[in-house]
């Protein structure tokens, strides 16, 4: 009996979030329900799964930001962009302090630069670009005087 795949891809994420590869997966829901096979379990076997997960520190929903905002970045590189311009905006150097205005000084700064720019900066992949936008904001908070940790 092929299980309920909402649930399966919540075990996906569980295993996203505690890093567990395939194979611990396979290990933890053979322990769990003496199935190593998501296809071969229950819906009663999955929830069994993501309660294992749950004991072991999956939060459910843990991506999802509360009403109003966004989730954190998908990347640490990424969060630190955020944290600069963050550190621009509460020193009063920014017109546009919000997501908005950083998306608006990444196409400024460089969309003749690059091939293309992403609508958003979370978007962003490839670690040279990226690099790019952290060395600009850090300039940026030096010459207006800001301690960067």
């Amino acid at each position: 009996m092929a299980g309920n795949l909402t649930l399966q891809r919540m075990i996906h994420a569980g295993c996203r979030q505690l890093r567990l590869d395939e194979d611990a997966r396979h290990d933890l829901q053979l322990l769990v329900t003496g199935k190593s096979s998501m296809s071969a379990m229950t819906d009663a076997d999955l929830k069994k799964v993501i309660e294992a997960l749950k004991q072991r520190g999956f939060r459910a929903g843990f991506r999802k930001a509360a009403k109003g905002r966004r989730a954190a970045a998908p990347r640490a590189d990424l969060r630190y962009v955020h944290v600069l311009w963050k550190l621009l905006g509460d020193a009063g150097a920014l017109e546009s302090p919000g997501r908005d205005g950083l998306n608006a000084f990444v196409r400024r700064r460089f969309g003749g630069k690059w091939q293309s720019v992403p609508i958003d900066i979370d978007a962003l992949r490839d670690q040279r670009q990226i690099n790019d936008v952290i060395q600009a904001l850090r300039d940026w908070c030096k010459r207006k005087g800001l301690r960067l940790q």
